[in-house]
């Protein structure tokens, strides 16, 4: 019975081992972190294309001031229009929104629109964009800037995106903003929710037009307005949880996309807690996995055959004098650890906190199980007082 489980040990520490072969090797270069959204390369060409940001706004109040200021404060010589769509706010957002825009002596280009009631078949995000995407067709932008009301934008940001669609031709340019990682949980788990994103969508494969990788980044989203129109506008996602992802993967049909990250936009939204971190993952965790049970199965089993199983192996090969166990997982750890640090190190933080990154996948792991739960109990995602038990999306709609 001893051989067989240092036997079987063995072989779980080697299939780790292997498998961070494959992820460092085969899988886009994702844990290098080095697709940027670089300082200087914004055009300042006096002919540039309109843009709309749009907004949409649920109980904002506490940072939709510094929000606005930064997309007002743009360094951008194009034509910048900027609507906020307030989705039933109950705290003052759109009286706080309107306040900073007079200010700022920015009403001239600036709107608020009152959403109206959710109908079904749609999240309540996508309803607020869809109605501040009509109003801004009055204008008729080249170019829709959707970006969340927590965000603090670089100021040169626009000019940035739109240079870079401009430049490569893109239909879609998003950036994964800087995340707020202050507290003891954010510094935990932050980091490892931008790494396993782009472990789960390599941001070199989303960006080669070749392959059938997509993604985006809803926190900041540059649209050029023909594209959206050809894949059916936004009502031909609007039931989607994760939208930015399913925006991506339907313009790629037709078009380019690039993702990216940058370190001089950051959100506003902090996560103090535990608590709060676990609800934002667990809203939409499931729909990542397309609310299948077996794909949850999947899910776990690679958790733990990647992140657990090293650390064990190694523990449990030392106690037993099973070397190659101990050795082959305390390599799959110290691989681990090496390829967490470009993450750790965009957040300056010690590249040494890779070595809880096994304790980090189990959280995640606890908190899909969780959004697999909910979802069963017909609660699906919960964001912002609002529950959607979506349907699956369809098989046409896949990677």
């Amino acid at each position: 019975m001893f051989h067989f489980t240092a036997l079987l040990m063995t072989f779980a520490a080697t299939v780790a081992a292997m498998a961070w072969v494959y992820l460092l090797g085969l899988r886009g270069g994702f844990w290098r972190a080095r697709e940027r959204l670089e300082p200087g390369t914004e055009s300042h060409s006096p002919l540039q294309p309109s843009v709309v940001a749009v907004l949409p706004a649920r109980n904002e109040g506490a940072v939709i001031d510094a929000s606005l200021r930064s997309l007002f404060a743009q360094d951008y010589a194009g034509p910048l229009h900027v609507i906020l769509v307030d989705d039933g706010s109950e705290d003052g957002t759109a009286e706080i929104a309107k306040l900073a825009a007079e200010a700022l002596g920015a009403m001239g280009r600036f709107e608020i629109v009152t959403s109206t009631p959710l109908p079904l078949g749609w999240t309540g995000k996508l309803w607020a964009v869809s109605q501040g995407i009509r109003k801004a067709a009055a204008s008729r932008p080249d170019y829709l800037w959707l970006t969340d009301a927590d965000i603090a934008h670089d100021a040169a940001e626009l000019g940035q995106l739109v240079a870079k669609a401009e430049r490569a031709r893109l239909d879609l340019v998003s950036v994964l903003v800087r995340l707020n990682c202050e507290s003891f949980w954010e510094k935990l788990l932050i980091p490892a929710f931008v790494f396993f994103f782009q472990m789960l969508y390599p941001f070199s494969s989303a960006n080669d037009p070749d392959s059938r990788t997509a993604a985006a980044a809803g926190g900041s989203m540059l649209v050029r307005v023909q594209a959206l129109a050809n894949t059916g506008g936004i009502e031909s996602i609007g039931a989607q949880v994760i939208d930015d992802c399913a925006l991506a993967r339907n313009i790629k049909k037709r078009g380019a996309i690039w993702i990216g990250l940058t370190e001089a936009t950051a959100s506003l939204r902090a996560y103090g807690t535990l608590h709060e971190i676990w609800g934002m993952v667990a809203r939409s965790a499931y729909a990542q996995l397309r609310y299948s049970p077996l794909l949850l199965a999947a899910c776990i089993l690679g958790l733990m055959a990647v992140f657990a199983v090293p650390p064990v192996a190694m523990a449990a090969g030392l106690l037993t004098g099973n070397l190659p166990a101990a050795a082959w997982g305390s390599a799959s750890w110290l691989t681990m650890i090496a390829a967490y640090g470009p993450t750790l190190r965009f957040y300056r933080l010690s590249p040494w906190r890779g070595v809880l990154l096994p304790l980090v996948a189990l959280l995640y792991c606890a908190m899909t199980i969780d959004s697999a739960r909910a979802y069963r109990q017909g609660r699906g995602g919960h964001w912002k007082g609002r529950s959607y038990a979506a349907a699956p999306p369809s098989p046409a709609q896949g990677r």
